[in-house]
């Protein structure tokens, strides 16, 4: 077990759940447990359905939406495998070309990837040194064979936030669905689609302090996407297998328990630690827009040091935070994230990621940089990249 003292600082990979959330999902583990039924069905399966719509409705109320236009899922890697294959196999007569950025998570790039091998063509887009998406470049590269682009909202490990209603708009005008992943902003920073020219969003509860292996597709009305998963009728026939009713309920009370003055203490967090390391240990590097990021997080390269070395030293002290070193990949490779953005493998290796939740602290920030300000002047001392 861990104690007090250990303090997790790598919520970009998943959040503690909130134990109010647990408390709201507790009754359908125990006594609202039967699979959720029409109004025909039993009360204890209309219950069940009555929550599972409710949660609906509050997750969309919060996205602008409407409740037919949101499915539940079991988080952003089937909401993203659904968009991508969804709508390629529904839209395959009109064409065959998908764009995705160079910086996107797995579940979007490995699902691109799938995608080639059954002969679709695939563009995997530049982005420039801070992670941004270029409009003009993306207009560009638009064929009359395009018919999706896939771009995240806010990228997992440099934070860089796109300008996803200019991208919405090039989309929107060659006639082209557009896919986003808001896994790290939903909640975060604000997402109309009312306002915003989006057709579908990936979202996955865990980075908001709800449960895991939950998450949700927001599919814009008239959107057309073919169900990829075959099984039963769930979801208006949408995606097949039994609904999480208790996963639902938790997404939806971890929607609700997010307020504007816990993202603006995220960024103060954020920029106090960015401020000190930057300030006070020489040969630092931010990676990501130094404006344009999500309140949660900050990715720094220390040079001349192992992202490897940083991690788990700072383990030892207490901390828990993420790196790019390929050391801790599990496909042995150094960050694509970094790579894409143009930098070397070195910078990749020497990254590390800190991001923030609700139960840090800003006594959390101080004892990490004192702590990272000591580990990197001992590790530099010992480096053979010196």
């Amino acid at each position: 077990m861990f104690d007090n003292e250990y303090t997790y600082l790598d919520n970009a990979s998943i959040t503690r759940l909130d134990e109010r959330v647990f408390d709201e999902m507790k009754p359908y583990f125990f006594d609202i447990y039967a699979i959720p039924t029409s109004e025909s069905g039993y009360s204890m399966g209309i219950e069940a359905r009555e929550a599972l719509e409710k949660s609906r409705e509050i997750i969309t109320n919060h996205l602008g939406a409407s409740a037919s236009e949101f499915i539940f899922t079991s988080g952003f890697t089937e909401s993203s495998n659904m968009a991508l294959k969804g709508v390629a196999m529904a839209k395959i007569r009109k064409g065959n070309h998908i764009i995705v950025s160079k910086i996107e998570d797995f579940s979007v790039l490995n699902t691109a990837k799938a995608l080639e091998k059954q002969g679709f063509k695939v563009t995997y887009l530049d982005v420039d040194g801070d992670g941004l998406v270029d409009p003009a470049l993306l207009k560009d590269t638009i064929t009359d064979e395009t018919i999706l682009v896939s771009v995240q909202h806010a990228n997992q490990e440099i934070g860089t936030i796109q300008d996803i209603e200019a991208i919405g708009r090039v989309c929107q005008k060659k006639n082209v669905l557009f896919h986003i992943d808001a896994t790290h902003t939903f909640t975060r920073i604000p997402l109309d689609v009312q306002k915003v020219p989006v057709d579908l969003i990936s979202f996955s509860a865990h980075t908001i302090h709800g449960p895991n292996g939950i998450g949700g597709l927001f599919i814009r009305k008239g959107t057309q996407i073919r169900k990829w998963m075959d099984g039963g009728y769930q979801e208006s026939d949408r995606r097949a297998g039994l609904e999480n009713v208790s996963g639902a309920v938790g997404f939806a009370k971890a929607v609700q328990l997010v307020t504007d003055d816990e993202n603006k203490y995220l960024q103060k967090m954020r920029d106090r630690l960015m401020e000190r390391i930057l300030s006070e240990i020489p040969q630092t590097v931010l990676n990501g827009h130094p404006t344009k990021r999500i309140p949660q997080n900050a990715n720094i390269t220390f040079e001349r040091v192992e992202g490897e070395s940083i991690t788990l030293h700072l383990d030892m002290r207490g901390f828990a935070v993420n790196t790019g070193s390929a050391c801790f990949s599990r496909t042995l490779e150094a960050s694509h994230v970094i790579l894409g953005i143009g930098g070397e493998h070195e910078r990749a290796h020497g990254s590390v990621r800190f991001t923030f939740s609700r139960f840090n602290t800003m006594k959390d920030v101080d004892r990490v940089v004192d702590a990272v300000v000591d580990i990197i002047v001992n590790l530099r001392r010992i480096s053979a990249l010196n």
